[in-house]
């Protein structure tokens, strides 16, 4: 039997324009020290930049809506 725990990393998004910069969540299917910074596709669809500083769920006010949720 094989069991899967799911881990969700802390990412941080650009800026775009009238966007903000967010915290998004990046689920993620190696260890954690595998991660390096690099981008990932989030929960919701966006690419943003994982922080190996920063553990997912972020406090604040700058957190994605939708990747709050998971």
């Amino acid at each position: 039997m094989t069991t899967q725990t799911l881990m969700f990393a802390a990412a941080r998004s650009r800026a775009h324009g009238p966007t903000a910069a967010l915290w998004h969540a990046v689920e993620v299917h190696r260890a954690l020290a595998d991660l390096d910074g690099a981008c990932e596709l989030t929960v919701c669809g966006t690419l943003a930049r994982v922080s190996t500083e920063e553990r997912w769920p972020v406090r604040g006010t700058d957190v994605c809506p939708a990747c709050a949720a998971s």
